[in-house]
């Protein structure tokens, strides 16, 4: 009883796809997603460190990546794309060389492409990062979570909930909060269903949040 499981991979090959596309064999297997896993973690390092961001959102909803024998193409998906092409195309080859020199594999190409997203706050991970950022400047939490509710109903979404657990405002016991609006269906496999977890260091210690969405219904 009480066994968990990932929305996301609970869906997958029905309304949920792989974010990493390719293929290896077993003994490279590894190497290639630790690849996936650097690629990744330096792309939002440098959107961190370049992007001077007022709300403190990097708005990286995901991101996709697909490999061929002498091709790596990498899509990141984000909510505010101007944050990023504020420098047009110097900034993209910029973060093309970065990722390449972290990698070492010259032998190989490698492409970032930018796509938008219509409803940035109708995704779980833009939403984390908004409410970690309200977390940080000592916001409330039942406040940031009611805003974070609000932000999504503008995006147009069937039903959200939102989790937070840890030293809540500093309690000397860590307890779980939670709020939910509209549906959100987990062992309905047709429905879809965006799911992130989210930590956030604050004064009183590590938070975590996790963030279900309700898209649509298949």
């Amino acid at each position: 009883m009480g066994q968990k499981i990932n929305p996301l991979g609970f869906r997958l090959g029905t309304t949920q796809s792989h974010h990493s596309l390719w293929f290896a064999q077993p003994k490279n297997y590894s190497e290639s997603l630790q690849e996936d896993e650097k690629i990744r973690d330096c792309i939002k390092n440098y959107v961190q460190k370049n992007m001077k961001i007022s709300s403190g959102i990097e708005g990286i909803a995901r991101i996709k990546i697909q490999k061929r024998i002498d091709l790596i193409q990498v899509i990141i998906y984000m909510g505010f794309p101007k944050l990023l092409i504020e420098g047009k195309s110097r900034r993209i080859e910029e973060l093309q060389m970065n990722v390449q020199k972290k990698l070492n594999c010259m032998n190989k190409k490698l492409n970032i492409a930018i796509t938008r997203i219509a409803n940035p706050y109708g995704h779980p991970n833009i939403l984390a990062e908004f409410i970690a950022g309200q977390l940080k400047n000592r916001v409330p939490v039942r406040a940031a979570m009611k805003k974070a509710i609000e932000l999504t109903e503008q995006a147009g979404i069937k039903g959200v909930r939102v989790q937070i657990a840890g030293r809540i405002d500093g309690k000397e016991r860590a307890c779980v909060k939670w709020i939910r609006e509209g549906r959100v269906p987990l062992q309905t496999i047709r429905a879809k269903i965006d799911y992130c977890s989210y930590t956030v260091r604050t004064i009183y210690g590590v938070l975590g949040i996790k963030i279900w969405i309700f898209v649509n219904e298949e």
